[in-house]
């Protein structure tokens, strides 16, 4: 089994085991007539709905290249994790609408005791799913998964404080709790959709991910050819699990075509080798004599008879060199 095939199968589970959790949640609300039970429930339609859309979008991003998207179909977990957090945000504010009415037409609760058992175990199956969508969607980088993973944790978490809340019904019989507990998840899980929203978008407008481009630059300085004087203008793109990179290499300027094609290559499989079969590289070559006479005392070049100065220290690839453009490394 592929990733992609195991992305689709764990979030099939996920959307399965929801659709049960759902019913349960309904029941319990029927039972009891509880509005803050209602707020689990309906973020439960939510849970499947988005689960629905993330599996799709799971099929669709898993298609290979073709004539019309040349970069593959990625970039739809994106438009589902952007579908998901709108669901989420909305489910909130109904949940919120519901505690209101609620609050001033109160409906009389009963069975509270089943509700609570229902809840919670439906909580617990939450957050098992919760951890395991992250766990597999942060080993193939799916954004998918990380944000379905995520959702269902933060359901988990208002859940236990529903639990608690309800509890506190339980005891005191205190109607108006209820609708309190709704205000109060009401609120959670509009802070959450709000929060996968910022996310997805911007990451659909390519805005640089600073975390994976340090990382990169890390791993290139460990593993750092003695010829290479720097690398820079790194540009990453992401769609899917997979990683489009342009970037600069500066070479000594009297490199044969072949010999600068080598240590390319070399610069190629230091990224491949950290990021499996996921990077698509793209180098663009730089002679040395572009830059000025200061970037001879950072080169580690030791077959140079040209220099113009004297070695003194090489310049690591950190993440303010790694993205920098040529035209700013010449002023």
């Amino acid at each position: 089994m592929n990733e992609e095939q195991l992305k689709q199968k764990v979030q099939g589970w996920i959307v399965f085991i929801s659709s049960l959790i759902l019913i349960g949640k309904f029941a319990a609300y029927w039972l009891t007539n509880s509005v803050g039970i209602l707020t689990d429930a309906m973020e439960s339609i939510v849970n499947v709905l988005a689960g629905a859309v993330s599996l799709y979008s799971l099929r669709w991003s898993a298609q290979p290249k073709d004539k019309s998207h040349p970069f593959g179909h990625g970039k739809m977990e994106q438009i589902s994790a952007s579908v998901e957090g709108i669901l989420i945000t909305f489910a909130g504010v109904l949940i919120v609408y519901e505690g209101v009415l609620h609050l001033f037409f109160p409906a009389g609760i009963q069975k509270l005791d089943i509700g609570i058992y229902i809840v919670a175990f439906s909580g617990l199956l939450n957050y098992l799913m919760g951890w395991y969508s992250v766990h597999i969607g942060k080993r193939y980088n799916s954004m998918a998964l990380i944000a379905g993973g995520k959702h269902l944790q933060s359901d988990t978490y208002s859940t236990i404080g529903l639990v608690a809340g309800l509890l506190v019904l339980y005891f005191t019989g205190i109607a108006w709790i209820d609708s309190v507990l709704a205000f109060l998840f009401g609120g959670i899980i509009i802070v959450t959709g709000v929060s996968i929203l910022r996310k997805t978008i911007a990451n659909l407008l390519d805005k640089a991910d600073e975390a994976l481009l340090e990382d990169m630059a890390s791993e290139l300085n460990a593993k750092r050819s003695p010829d290479w004087i720097d690398i820079h203008n790194a540009k990453v793109i992401k769609y899917g699990n997979y990683l489009y990179m342009d970037c600069d290499l500066t070479l000594p300027w009297f490199y044969t075509i072949e010999k600068g094609h080598d240590e390319g290559a070399h610069l190629r499989q230091i990224l491949e080798k950290k990021y499996a079969d996921r990077i698509q590289l793209t180098i663009h070559l730089d002679p040395c004599t572009v830059f000025e006479q200061s970037k001879c005392r950072s080169c580690i070049c030791k077959d140079c008879k040209t220099r113009k100065a004297a070695f003194e220290q090489a310049e690591p690839i950190t993440l303010a060199t790694f993205v920098e453009h040529a035209d700013e490394v010449d002023r």
